[in-house]
């Protein structure tokens, strides 16, 4: 389903990534596509929400990192019902998008987010006894896009349960 939005998106605007325009643009162009490709596919009770940070309750969304350390976390785009349903089936995809050029550093930190993200919950850090964990996980896919508007180039970094699984590149 993501590849096939995002195909889509740079069938119809892909010029836009060469004009260097806003990660936080390119997120939310992109999640019209995925709303458009979930309706194709009747995926419902899904949303593609961009820069969202709540979780149940309105209270802001937070990650362990790799320190067992709380951290906010605002996602550059996600697909997820918006806690209407429980886990396993509330998060999809989280997405993290960074232009080349910047700092490595910068694309790190949005990788580990995506680990947090799609590590399943376990005793002691993320408790799961059917109801939403305290901290965001459990995403079934967590997917870093760089975009490289010199080469042409979007890199494609998939995880899964908190291990990167797939690369590849596609030409735009």
């Amino acid at each position: 389903m993501f590849e096939d939005a995002l195909d889509a998106f740079v069938a119809a605007e892909g010029d836009t990534l060469l004009t260097d325009v806003s990660e936080r643009n390119t997120c939310g162009r992109l999640s019209i596509y995925l709303e458009r490709q979930m309706q194709a596919e009747k995926i419902v009770g899904y949303y593609a929400d961009i820069e969202y940070n709540r979780k149940q309750e309105g209270q802001v969304k937070t990650i362990i990192n790799d320190n067992l350390e709380v951290v906010q976390i605002t996602s550059d785009l996600i697909v997820h019902t918006r806690g209407e349903r429980p886990p396993p089936d509330d998060n999809l995809i989280a997405v993290e998008a960074k232009k080349s050029y910047r700092p490595e550093q910068e694309k790190n930190a949005d990788r580990a987010r995506l680990q947090a993200m799609t590590r399943i919950p376990y005793d002691g850090v993320w408790p799961w006894n059917g109801s939403h964990p305290e901290h965001v996980c459990g995403y079934a896919v967590g997917i870093f896009v760089e975009i490289d508007a010199a080469q042409r180039q979007l890199r494609l970094q998939y995880f899964k349960k908190g291990v990167l699984t797939k690369q590849k590149v596609k030409e735009f």
